[in-house]
């Protein structure tokens, strides 16, 4: 899975790099989860972001700082600043008294003050593409937040995604609206800016991708037309040299479909595009009157467990609809304009090529459809065809997955991870179950790895190359000395790291780790990739000068507990004996290795040559990137980005520890306005914003996690915007949830919240830093589900409350949520204690709740805020419900945007800033005494009642897709 260490809203990103394979290869700590889907990707050179989302589970994985994730991008770039969308002009709505104007509260979109608001429209900087040979960089150009109207648009909502039918493409897509490329120099600086150009005005340009030879770029190309022309993309290339771009179709009739897949570069001058067949007539239309009822039945008494997912098939128009849109004709397109059709239009939802190009991997979904699940579990089948369009065979065809079990590391039964080895011509390899799919069956081994030729001779059976005991994670190659196997078991964290020969039947599989996931301090780093002549990445093997053995690199994240130090070892992978060759600054920077930049050649790299790309930030200095050229390690800066956030740069920043009651280490990361003196300025109002994790040992919750040097990355909806009105913000604070041996961590998770936010405020207030009636607290998703929670059993705590996007009534969720896999009927006392729902009447502080009207994250449906909010008024609570028309789980338009901060400032200044009375005087004076017996009372009751099952639910499937992204 990816692994970052963080992402920011506006910051530099880079695509087209691959740097570490993943170690472990999955990361469940609060701060580092594995999310999917959509995953946060870093696209390898010859791929479009959807095609390597299909991946981003199973291949290896890049350590980028500073990525762009792929939904968020949809959230930034569509307008231009201020004249986005059409907002009220004021900042607030004030009655000529000065006083607020109730009748308006609930009128129009308001913007937040101007300190807040000019920081969200500052302009995004560019992301940045490496090109294949390393020579050259992309500046890809990028606008502010997209207008509502752009949400506004029609969309499908068919089995699990949504549709821009006009498009033809994924809804709510970001865009480029410019191409810089830059020659990197010999001395590490850049060349002159020349721009791609030939394209249309106003064009909205995605899924750029260098040729394996980075002499070309595609990309497609949608123009907003007349509403009776088309407005569907076109794929174009342009010669990396001149700039000059063209459309690669000379037909004007030929666009692209990209629901799925897109294209991918097959050869240096061949591209395989996803197309919108030429055969295909306008979209079914809807029957006045239904066929019949609409049935399901399980007569054969079959146990189907599934999440609340949302956006399904409903019936059989919507079955033909998805099949209207999502059918492709796959075509192979030279860039001398040779157009050739392959294979019949199916749904195809990702293409592969072999490394050498004489083969193409192809997935498809097909019929029977699921009303229950989303199409990621419908019929699969996946065929190798050859690159000119001949059929070769069919690896597998998967039945309807409807029946995977909610317990984690339970997985799709057959053929899953099809792959080609990356340091293979035509090697498949592939992973298969033996446990059915279904974690909770005790089976050894319980994966095994297989691999064969893409043209095995008569009777060749596939081979096995690895068998495990827990559950597979991916595979980094190197050559038939050396490959590296990860599994990993979520119920216990454990991970392992196997060093394999695959062309040695005489080497015997070794572990190389084995380890605890949560524990970072003893991670020991990713092994760096570097890129083949065929486009794909291989572990990196160094040599010494009079040195017989071969290294390689391990890029590690150096966690601490004074903070993360980030590293290169140079590490023998015989001996296990490891050097460390570089090294974060730790007392002023936050550095990091971000890629190998000397990967051209090939065969072992050489120590005294080694070239890497690295970023360099500080508390008030924004990152920028340099190349590192040993054996000097000369550093030469190649960006000079401005600081995005002028007002905010001497922003005073510091990583707290202190400890909860029962002894457990807690962390946050405090953050102070510019120019604050504690004993000039005295208390300051506090917003706390967090997200709660669950953990299987107090050391592992109690570690230290990120740098105290990082630079504040702050979102158009991060807490960190109320830096400029004056608030002390702790941010991230730590709240685990703790469950040690076979303890269930949600049956003591109000108390362990209760006390972990019991200790935050003790801390912020001890410090002088909090004004004790006038810390308020806030989240997003899991988050909001937290303060919902903190403000019903620990009302003495907080002034008020924010909670965005959160799931209120756990009973709303029967089948598991976030990484609770036990269902209602297990755990039924677990699930009614941790609802905040059920607490509605104990919710005495004024509480806002906002949400999008169309959210499709599994687990938060509007409803969730809706009846919550009921539940509230129904007891005579203070309570705001601000829905938003068009927003999903995360929020996107510049409108919607502006008007959530504004809301939330008016909450804080009216609610905190402005609370002058005891934080208790409004509270029913049992209310805490009796919260404290409920959290003791739940642990007991939830032990009786709770059964088996493990603590997570599948990543795709968590309620929460995007944790802390807000911050």
């Amino acid at each position: 899975m990816m692994r970052l260490n963080k992402v920011y809203h506006r910051s530099l990103s880079l695509l087209a790099l691959s740097v570490s394979a993943p170690s472990p290869p999955f990361s469940f700590s609060p701060s580092s989860l594995s999310l999917s889907p959509p995953a946060f990707l870093a696209l390898r050179p010859g791929r479009s972001a959807f095609a390597s989302l299909k991946t981003a589970s199973t291949m290896t994985s890049s350590r980028f700082t500073n990525l762009v994730p792929i939904n968020a991008l949809a959230c930034e770039e569509n307008g231009e600043g201020a004249s986005n969308g059409a907002v009220s002009s004021s900042s607030s709505n004030t009655a000529p008294n000065g006083n607020e104007d109730e009748s308006t509260l609930g009128v129009g979109y308001c913007l937040p003050p101007p300190e807040i608001k000019d920081i969200v429209d500052a302009p995004p900087l560019p992301a940045l593409s490496f090109s294949p040979h390393r020579d050259k960089i992309l500046f890809l150009k990028r606008r502010a937040l997209p207008p509502l109207a752009e949400l506004a648009r029609p969309e499908e909502k068919l089995a699990g995604i949504r549709i821009d039918g006009r498009y033809n493409t994924r809804s709510r897509m970001s865009f480029y609206t410019g191409i810089g490329i830059h020659q990197l120099m010999p001395d590490g600086t850049l060349g002159p800016e020349k721009e791609v150009h030939g394209y249309p005005d106003g064009a909205k340009i995605n899924f750029v991708t260098w040729s394996l030879n980075g002499q070309h770029l595609a990309f497609s190309i949608r123009v907003d037309e007349e509403e009776n022309t088309s407005s569907k993309l076109r794929v174009w290339v342009a010669d990396v040299e001149t700039g000059n771009a063209r459309p690669l179709f000379q037909s004007p009739n030929i666009y692209l479909n990209a629901v799925f897949d897109n294209f991918v570069w097959v050869n240096n001058s061949t591209l395989l595009v996803s197309t919108i067949p030429l055969s295909r007539g306008g979209p079914p239309s809807k029957p006045l009157v239904p066929a019949g009822p609409k049935i399901q039945s399980n007569e054969q008494k079959n146990v189907i467990q599934v999440r609340t997912f949302q956006d399904l098939l409903k019936d059989e128009y919507d079955e033909d609809l998805f099949d209207y849109y999502t059918t492709t004709q796959l075509v192979l397109a030279s860039v001398d304009g040779t157009v050739k059709e392959i294979g019949p239009p199916a749904v195809y939802t990702s293409m592969d090529p072999s490394p050498d190009g004489k083969y193409l991997l192809i997935s498809s979904i097909h019929r029977p459809y699921s009303f229950i699940v989303p199409c990621g579990r419908f019929p699969k089948k996946v065929d190798l065809w050859t690159t000119d369009g001949k059929f070769v065979r069919e690896l597998c065809d998967l039945p309807l997955a409807e029946d995977i079990p909610i317990a984690s590391n339970s997985v799709r039964k057959g053929m899953r991870s099809i792959n080609w080895r990356a340091d293979k011509p035509s090697t498949l390899y592939w992973v298969e179950t033996q446990d059915g799919g279904d974690a909770k069956v005790e089976v050894s081994p319980r994966d095994i790895v297989y691999t064969q030729p893409a043209e095995p001779l008569e009777g060749e059976q596939p081979a096995i190359l690895h068998q495990l005991d827990l559950r597979y994670g991916g595979i980094s190659w190197c050559d038939d000395l050396l490959a590296l196997v990860y599994e990993s078991w979520y119920k216990t964290r454990r991970v392992r790291t196997w060093v394999v020969s695959p062309g040695s039947e005489d080497s015997s599989p070794h572990i190389l780790f084995d380890r605890s996931s949560e524990d970072v301090y003893s991670d020991p780093g990713s092994p760096m990739l570097r890129r083949t002549p065929n486009g794909t990445y291989v572990i990196a093997k160094i040599s010494k000068e009079n040195d017989g053995s071969t290294y390689i690199l391990l890029n590690g994240s150096g966690a601490t507990p004074e903070g993360n130090i980030p590293f290169l070892d140079l590490f023998d992978i015989n001996t296990g004996n490891k050097e460390r060759i570089w090294q974060s600054d730790k007392e002023k920077y936050y550095e990091t290795v971000v890629a190998l930049m000397s990967d051209q050649k090939e065969g072992d790299m050489c120590l005294d040559q080694l070239k890497i790309l690295t970023s360099k930030e500080s508390k008030t200095e924004n990152t920028q990137y340099y190349i590192l050229i040993w054996p000097h390690k000369q550093a030469c800066q190649i960006t000079n980005f401005p600081h995005p956030y002028p007002q905010l740069a001497s922003l005073q920043k510091e990583m707290i520890r202190y400890q909860r009651k029962d002894g457990v280490q807690l962390t946050a990361t405090l953050y102070l306005p510019p120019g604050y003196d504690p004993s000039k300025d005295g208390p300051l109002p506090c917003l706390i914003w967090s997200y709660p994790g669950e953990f299987k040992s107090k050391d592992a919750a109690g570690q230290v996690r990120g740098s105290p040097n990082e630079f504040a990355g702050i979102g158009p909806t991060s807490a960190l915007l109320w830096l400029a009105r004056r608030f002390a913000i702790l941010s991230g604070p730590t709240i685990p949830i703790i469950g040690e041996g076979k303890e269930e961590a949600n049956d003591r998770y109000v108390e362990q919240l209760v006390a972990s936010a019991e200790a935050a405020v003790q801390e912020v207030i001890q410090r002088g830093v909090a004004h004790p009636n006038k810390i308020s607290v806030g989240g997003h998703s899991y988050g909001a589900f937290m303060t919902a929670n903190l403000l019903a059993h620990a009302p003495h705590l907080f002034c008020c409350g924010i909670a965005r996007s959160g799931a209120y009534n756990r009973t709303l969720t029967p089948f598991g949520f976030q990484n609770e896999d036990r269902t209602l009927w297990e755990a039924t006392t677990t699930y009614v204690e941790m609802s905040p729902f059920m607490s509605a009447n104990r919710i005495k502080k004024p509480i806002l709740l906002i949400h999008g009207e169309e959210d499709n994250n599994p687990g938060t449906l509007t409803m969730q805020s809706d009846r919550f909010f009921n539940a509230l008024k129904g007891h005579g609570a203070l309570c705001r419900l601000v829905i938003l028309p068009f927003e999903s789980h995360g929020y996107a338009s510049r409108e919607s945007i502006m008007h959530v901060l504004w809301e939330t400032d008016r909450w804080l200044q009216k609610y905190c800033v402005s609370n002058n009375s005891d934080v208790n005087a409004d509270v029913d004076p049992t209310s805490k005494d009796d919260s404290s017996k409920g959290a003791t009372d739940s642990k007991s009751e939830a032990a009786a009642a709770s059964g088996g099952g493990g603590p997570e639910a599948s990543h795709f499937e968590c309620e929460e897709l995007h944790p802390r992204s807000s911050l």
